[in-house]
């Protein structure tokens, strides 16, 4: 049976440094043990990694309980869990 919903890895979201315009995959569904980033846990699931490119070098907030608005960055969702 295919989960439905992804896994809440946190409810928090991960502080991360990320570079200007390298390509990041951030995991949807949670299983990762490389949070935020996919690892390939998702393989034989609904769920795929979505990428994302910073549009400059800094710190970003990626989500860490997958409920997101705004799929990787944090949007606070996670305060209402």
């Amino acid at each position: 049976m295919e989960k439905k919903e992804p896994k809440i890895t946190r409810k928090e979201p991960y502080k991360v440094h990320l570079e200007e315009n390298k390509k990041y995959f951030w995991c949807s569904c949670g299983e990762s043990q490389n949070s935020p980033f996919c690892d390939g846990s998702h393989a034989g699931t609904k769920f795929l990694p979505l990428l994302y490119t910073p549009p400059k070098s800094e710190d970003y907030y990626l989500c860490g309980c997958k409920i997101t608005l705004t799929q990787t960055l944090c949007d606070g969702t996670h305060s209402k869990l």
